[in-house]
């Protein structure tokens, strides 16, 4: 179980992990190279190749149109043919609202979309130049479908030869299918089960979904459909015996999810809206203020640039947040579900991206591997969320530290440059694979706006190696990557709000003597802000700290300010005026009362760490 599971278990009636979207890529693996496309023609056509062109593969395509639109004709089935933008998803998810429906093929939605085709040259004397396959947007057919063990389930298929097609599943379809026969009661909204009665029971069913008999479940389970609600379109069932042409199965996305139910759904809103605000205010701030409240999924051109690496808060149309990291093809996120239901998802957008394989026989290690992400990222958010430092960190930093045979110099959090590696470094931690000394390079330059010249990768790398000496980074083996371990995380989140959070305010705050107007909102945290405004002007005052530089002309005496006969004049030259709000402190020493020692105050406070913290 994750950190961030234990640490709110006592509000939790129980927890299920669950494979949800799964989209499988079919394909006949004879007819995506020239050579095969011809073998397969020539068996299709008695060993002819005379009608081997591009009149005879529209006529195909052509033919499969008609064939569907008749079908649906005569068994009263809708096709309904789709423009650009359309959610032919929701379309079902409508249709099934308002309809009852039994087991096969309900709907049909017909809509364009790219795939291979093949065009056919020949010269002037009838015989094939080439065989060149190519990218064409052509119309592809939505078979919606009722299957008795999985539920409501889509073969996409396109009308021209080779018939490409995706086969998408839900795994939350088959467990709710596997829950009724085990009479495990539940309610259910779209793909969540947000009541169980016996969540135990069903984690078990969930978990099955994870195991090697998986694969042999969802190829009958395409099988069963794609030749014989699909591909007859194309191809009836003789022609496709006497071509041979069967369909190999790979997994193109997936989904995995991590469910917390709550008990109550108040405690679940105020958990999650609490690990939102903190968690946000620690990762990349300038992206999260530009892509607030978008409806859409942030769009990232690859082909002129890096994959996509942001971090977006979204609030879609019905009042949800949605918390979701994007590491290129890979995307964590969290958001409610329901009442009681806070879901942390792992999606792989292209199965590519994790170089483990794409066959389907990989699909167990593909569902391990995004396992292993949720539950990182459920960890990486823990420890955002609740920092934590050891009263020996702050004197170990600054001290030069032995990494192999080469030593290294301390972490200074008084530089803005070992601020930002660190800020980076965090914002990072949730990434599935670790993070690169270039990756590193561009989210800080990213998040501080400095240029390639002003923040370089050999300054990247430099830095990284400090981290590494403080045990705040690991880099497993021989890897170029760099992971962020949980301790470590807690550590920087403790470290960067300490400073920006804490005693930054803090100062400003002590500063002015007089509040300004009231916020509109006053909330908790601005409420524990001024009470400690107001209680460190007392103790600033006995301790005899002052958060404004001392002018070296006046004489520094004991006596209070209103005792001196007044200020000398200023010298002549003019210092250039500071931007911002000037935190360093000036300490005057105060008399020790006979009975104190440095080890009966606070370490920070005793030591003089304050000014050696936010000194700029």
């Amino acid at each position: 179980m994750d950190e961030l599971s234990e640490r709110y278990g006592e509000l939790l009636t129980g927890a299920y992990d669950c494979v949800d979207r799964i989209v499988l890529n079919a394909y006949n693996t004879l007819c995506h190279n020239p050579g095969g496309f011809r073998v397969w023609w020539r068996r299709l056509h008695n060993n002819s190749e005379e009608h081997l062109d591009n009149t005879h593969l529209m006529r195909m395509a052509g033919r499969f149109s008609r064939r569907v639109r008749a079908f649906a004709k005569a068994q009263g089935i809708p096709v309904i043919d789709c423009g650009r933008g359309d959610r032919k998803h929701r379309i079902a998810e409508e249709y099934l609202t308002t309809h009852s429906v039994g087991s096969g093929v309900f709907l049909i939605l017909v809509g364009r979309a790219v795939a291979p085709v093949w065009e056919v040259s020949r010269s002037a004397a009838g015989v094939i130049g080439n065989l060149a396959k190519k990218k064409a947007f052509v119309n592809h057919y939505s078979f919606h479908i009722i299957d008795p063990e999985w539920g409501h389930l889509t073969i996409k298929m396109s009308g021209h030869p080779p018939f490409g097609a995706q086969i998408i599943l839900n795994g939350h379809e088959w467990v709710a299918c596997q829950a009724r026969k085990r009479g495990i009661g539940f309610a259910k909204q779209g793909n969540c089960f947000t009541r169980i009665a016996d969540p135990a029971a069903l984690a078990q069913v969930a978990d099955t979904l994870s195991q090697q008999a998986t694969i042999g479940r969802l190829r009958q389970v395409c099988d069963r459909w794609i030749y014989t609600a699909c591909l007859c379109f194309g191809l009836d069932l003789d022609e496709q015996a006497r071509s041979g042409f069967r369909y190999a199965y790979s997994v193109y996305q997936a989904e995995y999810s991590r469910n917390l139910l709550f008990r109550v759904g108040g405690q679940m809103d105020r958990v999650f809206n609490t690990l939102v605000d903190r968690t946000r205010s620690r990762l990349d701030v300038p992206t999260l203020r530009t892509l607030f409240g978008a409806k859409h999924r942030p769009h990232h051109d690859r082909a002129t640039g890096p994959p996509a690496l942001e971090v977006v808060i979204e609030t879609p149309r019905w009042d949800l947040t949605w918390f979701k990291v994007h590491f290129g093809l890979l995307t964590l996120k969290a958001y409610t579900k329901g009442e009681h239901v806070l879901r942390v998802e792992a999606t792989v957008h292209n199965t590519r991206d994790l170089g483990c394989g794409r066959v389907l026989e990989k699909l167990p290690e593909i569902i391990g591997r995004l396992a292993g992400m949720a539950e990182r990222f459920c960890t990486t958010l823990d420890c955002v969320d609740a920092g934590f430092i050891t009263d020996q960190t702050l004197d170990e930093l600054p001290r030069s530290s032995q990494l192999g045979r080469t030593r290294v110099g301390g972490v200074d959090l008084n530089k803005p440059r070992m601020r930002a590696a660190l800020a980076a470094v965090l914002a990072l931690a949730a990434a599935p694979r670790g993070f690169t000394v270039a990756e590193l390079t561009a989210k800080v330059q990213q998040m501080t706006g400095l240029t390639e010249s002003g923040y370089t990768i050999r300054q990247a790398a430099y830095d990284l190696r400090k981290l590494r000496g403080k045990r705040l980074i690991a880099k497993p083996g021989q890897s170029r990557r760099y992971l962020v371990p949980p301790t470590a995380a807690r550590t920087i989140a403790a470290l960067l709000t300490l400073r920006d959070q804490v005693i930054g305010p803090i100062l400003a705050g002590v500063r002015s003597p007089r509040l300004g107007r009231k916020p509109a909102h006053w909330t908790r945290i601005d409420r524990d802000y001024e009470t400690l405004r107001i209680g460190m002007q007392a103790l600033f005052h006995d301790l005899g700290i002052t958060t404004s530089p001392l002018d070296p002309h006046r004489p520094r005496l004991r006596d209070p300010p209103h005792r001196h006969a007044g200020p000398l004049p200023r010298p002549r030259h003019h210092h250039q005026q500071r931007r911002g709000i000037d935190n360093l402190l000036s300490i005057r020493v105060p008399q020790a009362p006979s009975n104190w020692t440095s080890e009966s105050s606070p370490a920070w406070w005793a030591s003089g760490r304050i000014g050696h913290l936010v000194k700029q």
